[in-house]
């Protein structure tokens, strides 16, 4: 899902591209934020790519 986010994808763009719906999409990406004690979605992606989950 990050991956889509670093594509510069919107929640709406990436919950039709998962199937799932946008709520889903947020909570997803809220629950990540919280777990890697980051504010906002470009933190998250930092945090994420420091931790070699996702690349560019």
């Amino acid at each position: 899902m990050f991956e889509l986010l670093v594509l510069n994808k919107t929640t709406k763009e990436i919950a039709e591209i998962l199937n799932i719906s946008e709520k889903t999409v947020r909570n997803h990406i809220s629950n990540t934020m919280q777990k890697l004690g980051v504010k906002g979605r470009a933190g998250a992606v930092v945090e994420l790519l420091k931790l070699n989950e996702i690349s560019l």
